[in-house]
């Protein structure tokens, strides 16, 4: 018998823990290989972890609602294997265990290196990540206390002490200790005025009102747009686009496509692939920024603002978009648009990308002006379709007709993306559709 040890595993670069929302299977099940045994949460998507072995689970390490490190064992199973491998594994095991002692112990020297409680006299707990950085920037208890966490149970994350410490609320009061320097010139002095703190307003409850608790997702998706908004400098431009030989050639071959394809294809992709186009075209639309550098990304992930059941909104993204054809892109978007909303999204689904489009057509807008999904700098909005009239010009004069058109709304960074860039960029959308060629095949 060999016993195999289950991590958390990697979900993304940026996605630390992840909280343990259901327990698969129990002590004493049979495992086979690739079977779900736990269902997580992260800040990101809902996710199944597989077996990577088949076997009988014999424990689990940590309890549901449970918040686990990426990398740390959850749970142990036990394996058949000759006596050559069990032999193999133990030595294995010893050296990993030695290797986990020698790390937790540097890790435990740290915490103890550290003169931040892990939990204040309220009885919050602050992880050895915060306190650390709270120990650092001479940040005090006190001041940790009145941090509002985001993390789970309230916790305060290093995202909260960060923006804390961004917010400038956490200067230092003068010192009386301070050493007295002599003064060459005549002392000036400044009359000080405290400097008003907005309070938060008090929400009036009445008895017929109704008190709904925020979910899990729709808490953090609060914070990521205030931060965003904090962050960027958000502008918009907005442009009106004559769509009306896209959707002639979608109503010609439509039928055509799903017998050929087995798929619907819809105007997403079409749209879709125009903005991959203009990335390539423009592709300092394609960065992030980091401090006082600007990264610029090589790959055209683009992330697809779909619509969950209770009402939240997720950002699957089609990887090296501007790669896909036409039925490549259809595919992609019709297969993450049917996982969004069976919530069968996998991490990786949602990780990577590098530009956004949300479709507020969908819900009936005609545009809106989104906030930009961090860390890229800019995201699209594609309004509704339209029946309007218009002018249209011909070789024998001016006449008006009726046309379809839409809006596209673009939000972007002005730290980075001047107007010049952020107009040329959505011009060069509406001058790819509106010469959409009819007769084009698929």
């Amino acid at each position: 018998m060999a016993k195999f040890e289950v991590k958390l595993p990697k979900m993304g670069e940026s996605v630390a823990e992840a909280t343990i929302t259901s327990w698969l299977k129990q002590v004493g099940d049979s495992i086979e290989l690739d079977e779900a045994i736990v269902e997580i949460a992260t800040d990101k998507v809902d996710s199944e972890v597989p077996s990577e072995v088949e076997g009988t689970l014999v424990e689990l390490l940590f309890e549901e609602d449970s918040v686990v490190k990426v990398g740390d064992t959850i749970a142990i199973i036990e394996t058949l294997g000759d006596n050559e491998n069990d032999s193999a594994n133990e030595i294995i095991a010893e050296t990993t265990n030695e290797a986990i002692v020698k790390v937790e112990n540097e890790v435990n020297q740290a915490i103890e290196s550290t003169s931040i409680e892990k939990k204040s006299p309220s009885g919050k707990f602050y992880s050895p990540l915060v306190r650390n950085i709270a120990e650092t920037e001479g940040i005090s208890m006190e001041q940790l206390e009145a941090i509002v966490g985001t993390g789970k149970d309230n916790r305060v994350t290093k995202n909260d002490i960060l923006a804390y410490l961004e917010s400038g609320k956490q200067k230092e009061q003068p010192s009386v200790n301070k050493e007295v320097i002599p003064k060459v010139a005549p002392e000036i002095t400044f009359e000080k005025k405290a400097i008003p703190v907005k309070a938060t307003t008090p929400v009036s409850v009445n008895g017929g009102d109704e008190i709904i608790e925020m979910t899990r997702m729709g808490k953090l998706i609060a914070h990521h747009m205030i931060e965003s908004t904090q962050t960027s400098a958000h502008v918009q431009s907005f442009i009106e686009v004559d769509v009306t030989n896209v959707v002639k050639w979608r109503d010609k071959v439509k039928d055509k496509f799903f017998e050929r394809e087995g798929e619907k294809i819809t105007y997403t992709p079409i749209f879709m692939q125009a903005v991959a186009k203009a990335i390539k075209e423009f592709p300092m639309i394609n960065i992030s920024v980091d401090g006082d550098k600007i990264i610029k990304r090589k790959a055209i992930n683009l992330g697809m603002a779909a619509a969950l059941a209770d009402g939240n909104l997720i950002v699957p993204v089609i990887k090296n978009a501007d790669q896909l054809n036409l039925v490549g892109m259809t595919k992609s978007v019709n297969s993450l648009a049917v996982k969004a909303r069976n919530g069968k999204l996998s991490p990786d689904d949602i990780q990577g990308g590098t530009y956004t489009v949300t479709n507020v057509g969908s819900f009936g807008s005609v545009f809106g002006t989104p906030i930009i999904n961090q860390p890229q700098v800019a995201i699209l909005a594609l309004g509704a379709v339209r029946k309007v009239p218009a002018v249209i010009e011909t070789a024998e004069g001016d006449f008006i007709g009726i046309r379809r058109k839409m809006f596209i709304s673009h939000s972007y960074d002005h730290r980075v993306v001047n107007g010049a860039l952020g107009g040329m960029f959505i011009k060069a959308i509406k001058e790819s559709l509106e010469a959409w060629d009819v007769n084009a095949e698929f």
